[in-house]
């Protein structure tokens, strides 16, 4: 399962060009491809948004949260603070579904890779040009 992350999902939307945007595609083709509700959030926070994104973006397979899911997502960000690190909450929230259910985040966004190393994120992401 891959769980795409809402950089990924901009760029694949916006008819971008990139690695992330070739797996999206056949993520979404293969029927393996899902999104956190956090993306969903934020995603539908663009105001631009077109209705036709808006609507395709609701029929997106979403990822459920769990029980205990916010206490571990408040141990996951003071893990990472802790370390010294930067820990977006919206980037914890997304990492933590991921975690949960043992989905691969595909992101564009570098912030991701402290939870990679420190909390076994299964990460995807696009090589440097």
């Amino acid at each position: 399962m891959l769980c795409i992350d809402t950089s990924s999902l901009i760029a694949y939307l916006g008819g971008e060009a990139g690695e992330d945007v070739e797996l999206v595609d056949r993520a979404f083709a293969d029927r393996v491809g899902v999104i956190a509700p956090v993306t969903l959030t934020e995603v539908l926070s663009d105001a631009s948004l077109g209705k036709s994104a808006r609507e395709a973006i609701l029929q997106l397979p979403l990822l459920t949260l769990t029980g205990g899911y916010w206490m571990r997502a408040g141990l996951l960000r003071a893990k990472i603070l802790k370390s010294g690190h930067k820990a977006r909450l919206a980037d914890t929230l997304i990492v933590q579904s991921c975690l949960d259910h043992q989905a691969t985040l595909v992101a564009r966004d570098r912030d991701f890779r402290i939870f990679h190393r420190l909390a076994g994120l299964k990460l995807l992401e696009p090589a440097k040009n």
